[in-house]
């Protein structure tokens, strides 16, 4: 994949890089294991089904939409794609540095674990916020 910035550190920063080799174990180069291509996949699967559910919750429950299924949902799969790839390239502005603060502050095990939560906190909040009024112009009523 192409890199899309720089880490603070000056390493090239990659939206989807998941490390080959198993999740916390290292290589004899001590690179941390992160799932790899099968990882990667087990996610963007897993966040496929999720976002199915999602678009049939927010569209009948949520938004009672009764606009064109499919016009719906070709600009929702379009407003998913953009904002996964949008979140995943902030990642590259505060995750290292939040990882490192956690990991100074609470040492490894649970400065990681607090880091990952706030990784996905924060995900979850710039979703909603970008999400939610994407999804009102999306799901309209006639």
């Amino acid at each position: 994949m192409l890199p899309v910035g720089h880490n603070f550190d000056g390493s090239a920063y990659y939206v989807f890089d998941y490390a080959a080799g198993a999740i916390g174990t290292t290589d004899p180069a001590g690179v941390a294991g992160g799932g790899g291509l099968a990882y990667f996949l087990a996610v963007e699967l897993t966040m496929a089904i999720a976002q199915v559910i999602n678009f049939i919750t927010q569209r009948k429950v949520t938004f009672k939409s009764t606009g064109s299924v499919w016009k719906a949902a070709a600009w929702y799969v379009l407003a998913y794609v953009i904002i996964t790839i949008g979140a995943a390239a902030l990642q590259g502005l505060y995750k290292a540095p939040l990882y490192g603060w956690c990991i100074d502050v609470m040492g490894a095990g649970a400065g990681a674990t607090a880091a990952d939560l706030i990784t996905m906190i924060i995900n979850c909040t710039l979703s909603f916020w970008v999400f939610y009024p994407i999804m009102k112009l999306i799901f309209k009523q006639k």
